[in-house]
């Protein structure tokens, strides 16, 4: 299993750190260039999608606060 780290951001990003790759919806490899931490958009204003550009700033509010999800539903 993979080193990674998902942080969620006040008002912003994810955050994403560590061993990781990201694909789309094809199952194509975005090139990272090396990278161990990209910030990917939770707005949808990025002109970078799926990267963050900063562009939510003054348009995007959300306080990033962790909870307990309910339990996994069984069949």
């Amino acid at each position: 299993m993979s080193n990674t780290k998902i942080t969620v951001n006040n008002n912003g990003s994810l955050k994403i750190e560590g061993s990781f790759e990201i694909v789309d919806k094809n199952g194509a490899v975005y090139n990272l260039q090396g990278r161990e931490i990209v910030s990917l958009c939770r707005c949808g204003l990025s002109k970078n999608k799926p990267f963050c550009d900063s562009s939510h700033k003054g348009h995007f509010e959300h306080e990033a606060i962790a909870f307990d999800l309910p339990p996994k539903k069984t069949v």
